[in-house]
């Protein structure tokens, strides 16, 4: 059996993280989802809402909207494992 030591891969974790972060390159990658975000959200709530025959269906669209991505994943989810 190998011989795991915690502290030391703490140590290593720990460097590894402060290297990554020191050079900004989750930045980018952010803005970029948050962009996709925006659009899905701005595409969910122009369905939703043209697809309402009242206004409290107007309003759940627009709730509806904030959370499409998990109802994406769910949905996919449960094509792919059944």
């Amino acid at each position: 059996m190998t011989d795991f030591k915690s502290e030391k891969f703490k140590k290593k974790l720990k460097k590894k993280i402060k290297k990554s972060v020191g050079k900004g390159s989750n930045i980018r990658i952010t803005k970029q989802g948050n962009t996709f975000y925006f659009l899905g959200f701005l595409g969910s709530v122009i369905y939703f809402v043209s697809t309402a025959t009242g206004f409290w269906d107007g309003v759940l669209g627009v709730l509806k909207s904030f959370v499409w991505p998990a109802f994406l994943v769910y949905e996919a989810f449960a094509k792919l494992l059944g």
